[in-house]
C-alpha cells in the first residue's frame, strides 16, 4: 500500500498535455477562415512573412532565407548531440556541480542521508528538482558578480527516485502495521512537502571557482510544509479564498509547484507557481466545480496528498486550490521577509515572471500558463518604478492591468484587458469583481479571444533590443482543422519560440502598448527530417538544432540561451536535454549552437548569468527520470555515482577555463 500510495500517476508527465480548455474560440480563428483561403495562401505571389511561413509549411517543409554574410558571433565549439549518463559542455569550460539535493542550507541542517530523510531535516536542506534560478549580488544593489546570492525553485519531488522501496506489505497486515505503515508514508509526504519551495543559499567564487558560504547570513529555506504567505491584491481576503484554516482568506500555508519566476527592479524575487493541479484529491462539486474542472482539478492527482493533509482534498477544503496558482514574491536580502502571493497577476500554471521597466516607468510583468491551448499574458502595473525610495515599490505589483495575448494572422499581437465590467467580464457570465476576474483569469481570457498555444513555457525579454520571446513546448494533439499562424504545425512534438516585437526598440521598446507585432523565431525538431517541418539559420550544424524549449536567458550582448524540456521523448530524439545559444539579429540569427547537455532523464532548467556573464548557472532537474527508474535501480546515479546514492537534482556552474565571457 505505501508504494502504491506515493508513486506518481503513470500518466503524471502527459498531464500538462491533457486539454482542460473548452473554449470554442478558434485560435485566431481556424486558418481557412482566415483572409487568404488556403489556396490564396499558395498560389498568391505577395504574402505577408506569416502567411508567407504558413504556406510553406503547408507545401511539407519550412523554405529558409538564403545565407547572410558573416556568421554567428559564437566562437566555441559545439557539443555533438547524444544521450549520457553524466553532464558534458563545450570544450574549453568547466561545468562543476555548486548544490545538490540534501546539501545543508541554514544551521543545523544535518548531513543527507537518503536512507534517513525526516521532514525537519529537509527543511533546512536544499529541496528537490530545483528549477529557476536568480543571482542576487552581494552587497544589495552592486553589480558585483563573484558573490552574491542564488535564490533556486524546487517545482516538485520524484517519490520513486528519492525513496528506498518499503517492505513488502503482509498479505493480511496486523492494525499495529497498518498504522505503522501510514505513518511512514505521511513522513514520507512531508518530506515531499519540505522538499517543494525554494532555496536561498550564498554563494562566492575564487578563481574559477564557485562554492556554498556555510551557514550563510541570508540563507532560508521556503516550503510548502510550513512557510506562511500572505495573500495581497484583490482575491485577497475575497470569500473564494477563506478556508478552515484561514477564515479570513488573508494567508497561505506554503507555496506549491515553484516552476520559473523573475526579479524585480526593486530586487526581489518572484517565483510561479505552476501545476498546483497535481496536488489535490477528492470530486470537484458545488459552487466551484466549473472553476476546479477548468483548471484541471478532476479528483485524479499526481500526488495523493489529500489522503494526509484534507486541505489537499476539495471535498473537505473547496476553497483551498484558488490559493495556489500565483505569482509570489519576497525579498531574499532579508531572511524573514514574508512571501506574498500577488493575486493582481492572476491565477493560472505560472511558468515564470519575466519583467521590464518600461520605458514611461511603469513595470511589465510577462508570463505563459503551461498547458496545451493556454495563453501568455502580461501585467502593467498602475504606477511608476520609484528608483529614489525603494520602499514605496513594495506593492507595485497589487494595482495594474491584466492582459492575455491575441496572435493575428497578419502578424499582429492585440493585449486583450481582463479587467471587470470590461467585455464579457460582467455579472452576466458569472464574474461579480476583479477578485473573479484574476481568480479565473482562464476563463476570463476565454471570453476575451485569447489565443490558445502550444504550452506557453518561459517568457524572457532581450535587453538589447526589447523583444519578448515565448517558448512553446510542444503539443501534440493540435489537429489539423485548428492551426493558425502562430501554431503553425499540427502534433507539434518539438515546440517553437515566439518573438513578439513591441513599438520601438531597446529601452524606447514600449512593453505597456495594447497592439504588438510578432514573428515565429524558430520551430524546432531536426530541420534534416522533413517530417519535423523545422526552421532555423540555413547553415545550422548537425548538431544544432534541439526539441522542446523551455527556459529562456538572454546575455549583454541579446544572444538568447535555451533550455530545453523533452520528457518522454528524449528516447525519439536521441539527444539529451541541454542548453543551446543563438544570436537573435544579424547574420547568426537562430543559428543556434549546443553548448552544454544533462544527464539521462534529466531536464535542463533556470539558466541564469552573473552580471558579467563570466558564469551561467544551470538547473539540472529530475535526473535518471526514465521509465522503470528507480531508488534502487536508477538509470544513472548522477552526480555522485556512488553505490546507493540515488540521482540528485542540482545547480551547475559553468564558466569558461582560464576566465572570461561565456560564448566566445
Amino acid at each position: 500500500m505505501s508504494d502504491a500510495r506515493l508513486k506518481e500517476d503513470p500518466a503524471g508527465e502527459d498531464l500538462a498535455h491533457e486539454r482542460v480548455n473548452p473554449s470554442a474560440e478558434r485560435p485566431l480563428g481556424a486558418i481557412m477562415d482566415a483572409r487568404l483561403t488556403r489556396r490564396e495562401v499558395l498560389t498568391s505571389l505577395v504574402l505577408s512573412p506569416v502567411l508567407a511561413t504558413f504556406a510553406e509549411l503547408v507545401r511539407g517543409g519550412l523554405a529558409h532565407a538564403e545565407p547572410a554574410a558573416g556568421g554567428s558571433t559564437l566562437g566555441f565549439e559545439e557539443l555533438e548531440g547524444r544521450l549520457e549518463k553524466f553532464h558534458r559542455v563545450a570544450r574549453g569550460y568547466d561545468a562543476k556541480v555548486l548544490l545538490s539535493w540534501g546539501q545543508g542550507v541554514v544551521s543545523g541542517a544535518p548531513s543527507f542521508d537518503p536512507y534517513a530523510q525526516t521532514p525537519d531535516a529537509q527543511e533546512k536542506q536544499f529541496g528537490y528538482n530545483n528549477d529557476f534560478i536568480a543571482f542576487m549580488p552581494l552587497p544589495r544593489g552592486s553589480d558585483h558578480s563573484d558573490h552574491g546570492l542564488l535564490c533556486v525553485n524546487h517545482e516538485y519531488a520524484s517519490p520513486e527516485l528519492m525513496f528506498p522501496r518499503d517492505p513488502p506489505s503482509e498479505p493480511q497486515p496486523s492494525p499495529e502495521e497498518r498504522l505503522q505503515e501510514r505513518e511512514r508514508d505521511r513522513s514520507k509526504v512531508e518530506v515531499m512537502l519540505a522538499a517543494h519551495g525554494h532555496s536561498v543559499v550564498e554563494i562566492k567564487k575564487t578563481g574559477d571557482v564557485w562554492q556554498t558560504v556555510p551557514n550563510g547570513t541570508y540563507n532560508r529555506r521556503i516550503t510548502t510544509r510550513s512557510t506562511k504567505c500572505r495573500l495581497s491584491g484583490p482575491a485577497a481576503g475575497h470569500d473564494r479564498m477563506k478556508t478552515f484554516e484561514d477564515p479570513d482568506g488573508l494567508w497561505v500555508k506554503g507555496t506549491l509547484n515553484n516552476c520559473s519566476g523573475g526579479v524585480t527592479p526593486w530586487g526581489t524575487v518572484v517565483i510561479a507557481e505552476e501545476n498546483f493541479d497535481f496536488y489535490f484529491s477528492g470530486k470537484p462539486s458545488g459552487s466551484e466545480l466549473a472553476n476546479h474542472l477548468r483548471y484541471g482539478i478532476k479528483g485524479k492527482p499526481r500526488w495523493n496528498f489529500g489522503d494526509f493533509f484534507e486541505r489537499f482534498d476539495v471535498e473537505r477544503e473547496t476553497s483551498e486550490p484558488n490559493r495556489f496558482g500565483w505569482l509570489v514574491e519576497y525579498d531574499p536580502y532579508d531572511p524573514q521577509s514574508v512571501p506574498v502571493k500577488r493575486t493582481a497577476l492572476g491565477r493560472w500554471n505560472h511558468e515564470g515572471a519575466a519583467m521590464v521597466l518600461n520605458k514611461d516607468g511603469r513595470v511589465v510583468v510577462y508570463s505563459g500558463d503551461d498547458r496545451v491551448y493556454e495563453y501568455i499574458y502580461k501585467f502593467v502595473t498602475k504606477n511608476a518604478f520609484d528608483a529614489k525610495d525603494l520602499a514605496k515599490n513594495k506593492d507595485l505589483l497589487d494595482e495594474g492591468t491584466l492582459y492575455a495575448a491575441r496572435f493575428e494572422d497578419d502578424g499582429t499581437l492585440n493585449w486583450r484587458p481582463l479587467v471587470f465590467g470590461q467585455g464579457r467580464l460582467t455579472p452576466a457570465f458569472g464574474f461579480h469583481s476583479q477578485a473573479d476576474v484574476v481568480i479565473e483569469a482562464r476563463r476570463a481570457a476565454d471570453l476575451m479571444g485569447a489565443t490558445p498555444m502550444d504550452r506557453p513555457e518561459d517568457v524572457d525579454i532581450n535587453p538589447v533590443t526589447g523583444r519578448v520571446y515565448a517558448s512553446l513546448t510542444n503539443n501534440d494533439s493540435r489537429d489539423i482543422d485548428r492551426l493558425d499562424a502562430v501554431n503553425p504545425r499540427y502534433d507539434n512534438r518539438f515546440g517553437h519560440i515566439v518573438e513578439m516585437i513591441p513599438p520601438g526598440e531597446g529601452k524606447d521598446a514600449d512593453h505597456a502598448a495594447d497592439s504588438f507585432k510578432w514573428e515565429i523565431f524558430i520551430l524546432a525538431g531536426n530541420p534534416r527530417d522533413k517530417k519535423h517541418r523545422a526552421k532555423y539559420h540555413p547553415d545550422l550544424s548537425k548538431h544544432g538544432w534541439f526539441a522542446c524549449p523551455d527556459n529562456l536567458a538572454f546575455d549583454k550582448q541579446g544572444r538568447i540561451w535555451i533550455a530545453t524540456d523533452q520528457g518522454k521523448r528524449q528516447g525519439e530524439t536521441k539527444i539529451g536535454d541541454g542548453l543551446w545559444v543563438c544570436d537573435t539579429t544579424g547574420p547568426g540569427r537562430a543559428l543556434t549552437r549546443h553548448f552544454f547537455s544533462g544527464p539521462l532523464g534529466a531536464e535542463i532548467c533556470g539558466p541564469c548569468l552573473t552580471p558579467d556573464n563570466t558564469t551561467i548557472f544551470v538547473a539540472v532537474q529530475h535526473p535518471g527520470e526514465e521509465k522503470g527508474s528507480n531508488f534502487e535501480d536508477p538509470a544513472t546515479r548522477w552526480p555522485d555515482f556512488k553505490n546507493g546514492m540515488p540521482p540528485r537534482p542540482s545547480v551547475v556552474a559553468i564558466v569558461k577555463k582560464g576566465g572570461g565571457v561565456l560564448g566566445t
